[in-house]
């Protein structure tokens, strides 16, 4: 097909895509907008396959575009649950030292939290921390009140019905293959024919530096592709889990370790680790794609990063292939846990952009060029930020475009 020439087009119909759209529909009402989506459906990938956490934003460096987007994001998220009925549950979330070693780091979090503006964030000991969850060991933990579980999947499919409703032209089963800068406008080449817009959002998630190098840049990061893959409790043992139960994270690796979290669906999951997915979307070990995996082993930033994490990289991988390893690490928070009470769940991955000198881009990445805005890095808490990610997005596009 040749289309009209649209004053944007969005390429990726995942949860940052779709919240961008509505955040454009909403300022401009007028605007000819159009959401390129390569599956079959709105939030395949990384929407549809995340622990559905509505993260607080303790984590986040102060003044990082995560600590800003995901404190106000999430705040955006739960009205805009509230608002069309999407169910919304407040669980709150544990942080736990188990060790001396991570008390200093515990420390480090709370002051973030407080830095960051998170509401109800506090410092507890084990004794409080046995009230919230009375299975959990650890010296002390950051309890975080505010912290909810919700269904991304649903809020995506809700923001897409909204976006259809706003004129928004949504093509499906369509993925881009080039972006070719012609005269005034942008000719964005599919499977299923040419699109021409005067300006390009880039929000593919896992394929966003693909689509960058598509359009003719040649982006300063690369996608590695990381798979989490999780466990679930069986549920005669679900008790042991009241609501959301953390590690410490290690401080070098942006990574939040393995987890308890229950999700909306009255489940208790257990995970992630994180090893090296030999495609995109390799949900699972023996899933490989060779041209995929070829642009990673010839990046020199993945051989980069290798040497710095190699480490930590084969312990991810000898537990992703030992379950008795799995639950040792999950013994660290809830030691009543046995190996019998856990059984194979699902699997998500997570796009991790990394530099060429082999380091792991920490923070959300936006980088504008003319006629386009590429997100080239939105792992976690990504989801929880989509609204403020979709409007800071709609406030450059404003800045930087012409548009009606």
């Amino acid at each position: 097909m040749t289309s009209p020439t649209y004053d944007i087009v969005i390429v990726g119909g995942g949860i940052v895509g779709l919240a961008t759209a509505l955040a454009l529909t909403e300022d401009r009402p007028q605007i000819r907008l159009a959401v390129l989506e390569k599956e079959s459906r709105v939030g395949a990938h990384q929407t549809g396959h995340n622990s559905g956490v509505i993260h607080s934003g303790i984590y986040y460096r102060p003044g990082s575009y995560k600590a800003r987007l995901c404190v106000d994001g999430s705040k955006r998220m739960r009205r805009f649950c509230q608002d069309h009925g999407i169910r919304v549950d407040g669980c709150g979330k544990v942080i736990v030292a188990t060790n001396g070693d991570e008390l200093g780091r515990l420390d480090e979090l709370y002051a973030r939290g407080v830095a960051n503006g998170v509401p109800g964030v506090e410092k507890i000991g084990p004794e409080r921390l046995r009230e919230l969850e009375p299975h959990a060991a650890g010296l002390g933990a950051v309890y975080s009140p505010g912290t909810s579980i919700v269904d991304f999947g649903e809020v995506a499919r809700t923001a897409a019905a909204i976006i259809r409703e706003r004129d928004v032209e949504f093509a499906l089963s369509t993925e881009v293959t080039r972006i070719i800068e012609a005269g005034n406008e942008l000719r964005v080449e599919t499977n299923r024919g040419d699109w021409r817009a005067t300006h390009l959002i880039n929000c593919a998630g896992l394929y966003s530096d693909d689509v960058a190098r598509r359009s003719g840049i040649l982006p300063d990061v690369h996608i590695i592709p990381f798979r989490g893959e999780y466990y679930l409790l069986r549920r005669d043992r679900q008790s042991l889990v009241r609501g959301l139960i953390y590690p410490v994270p290690d401080p070098q690796f942006p990574f939040l370790g393995v987890h308890f979290t229950r999700t909306v669906h009255g489940e208790v999951e257990a995970g992630p680790n994180a090893v090296l997915a030999f495609a995109r979307e390799g949900y699972a070990m023996g899933r490989i794609n060779v041209r995929e995996l070829w642009d990673i082993l010839r990046y020199p930033g993945f051989w980069s990063m290798g040497r710095r994490y190699w480490r930590t990289g084969i312990y991810e991988f000898r537990r992703s292939l030992s379950l008795n390893t799995f639950v040792r690490s999950l013994q660290r928070l809830v030691p009543d846990l046995h190996v019998e009470d856990v059984v194979r769940g699902s699997a998500g991955v997570r796009a991790q952009a990394v530099t060429r000198d082999g380091g792991l881009v920490d923070d959300f990445r936006i980088v504008e060029v003319p006629r386009a805005i590429h997100v080239l890095n939105a792992p976690s808490p990504a989801a929880t930020a989509s609204l403020s990610i979709g409007r800071y997005i709609a406030s450059r596009a404003a800045e930087v475009f012409t548009l009606p």
